[in-house]
């Protein structure tokens, strides 16, 4: 079972709820997708026992071969590499190059090799009964959802896996939630939460994955659940705008270990197995 955890916008509590389902479930991995700013280590506190570097592989144009034909400015698909036959030079933009091989594999004068470029690491750990994967991007770095990809390529299947993913609705996030069997969208009660959450909600939909809403920082007067029900969007749990639940969180505490808490995340693990 792969569940993710996603939101529309940054500060939800999404990486709260990531690690607070990783102590319910058995035989649980948490794998830290929020590549750009991976902070489930705060809640969890991991003892990593493995790091491994992740490359990507990139055009390194040998200029003695090339006669700036032009072929691998033509294949390209996002112009990451262009030919200027007046000046016979070859531009390569590496932000721009998705790494598929494309201009190596059909270039006519075999002029292009393919260089490993460092864009990060996937560190490996345990925290009691909770195996721990989390990917960090090199600083400077945008390749994310390579990155985001490899962690998921790398970690064990055999586990139930708890995916935190990166906020918004980028590239990152959409490369964390696919091949979830189930999406947790956590918002807040909020105009900005709900704008964002609308939009999150119309990604995993296009992409056709199972979703419920956790409400954060619910207050009892508030008609958000309501404004919800109303767009047919199904709301799995709410946890309470709690001075106690602030408190835990600044100290990078685990809710679960607290009985009032357990019993109130145990009712959002339930309904998300209805869902599913």
């Amino acid at each position: 079972m792969i569940i993710s955890v996603a939101s529309g916008k940054g500060g939800t509590g999404k990486t709260t709820v990531s690690a607070n389902l990783s102590f319910l479930i058995e035989n649980s991995l948490i794998a830290d997708c929020d590549v750009e700013e991976p902070n489930v280590s705060i809640f969890l506190k991991p003892e990593i026992i493995k790091k491994e570097i992740v490359t990507l592989l990139y055009p390194e144009v040998n200029k003695e071969l090339c006669n700036t034909c032009g072929k691998c400015s033509e294949v390209c698909a996002y112009k990451a590499i262009n030919v200027f036959k007046k000046s016979k030079s070859v531009f390569f933009m590496e932000h721009l190059c998705h790494s598929c091989g494309a201009c190596a594999y059909f270039c006519p004068q075999k002029a292009i090799s393919e260089v490993s470029k460092r864009i990060g690491i996937i560190e490996y750990g345990r925290y009691k009964d909770v195996s721990y994967a989390g990917a960090v991007l090199d600083e400077g770095n945008i390749k994310a959802p390579p990155l985001i990809r490899e962690l998921k390529k790398r970690i064990d299947k055999t586990k139930n896996i708890i995916i935190d993913a990166p906020p918004s609705t980028s590239c990152s996030m959409v490369a964390a939630v696919e091949d979830s069997d189930f999406c947790v969208m956590v918002t807040e009660p909020t105009l900005f939460g709900l704008n964002d959450l609308l939009l999150a909600v119309d990604v995993v939909k296009k992409m056709n994955i199972k979703f419920g809403v956790l409400i954060n920082r619910f207050r009892e007067n508030s008609d958000f659940e309501n404004i919800l029900k109303s767009k047919n969007i199904n709301v799995i749990g709410k946890i309470p705008f709690d001075i106690d639940i602030a408190k835990m969180y600044s100290r990078g505490e685990i809710l679960v270990e607290n009985p009032k808490y357990r019993d109130m995340f145990l009712k959002i693990y339930e309904n998300l197995k209805k869902s599913l």
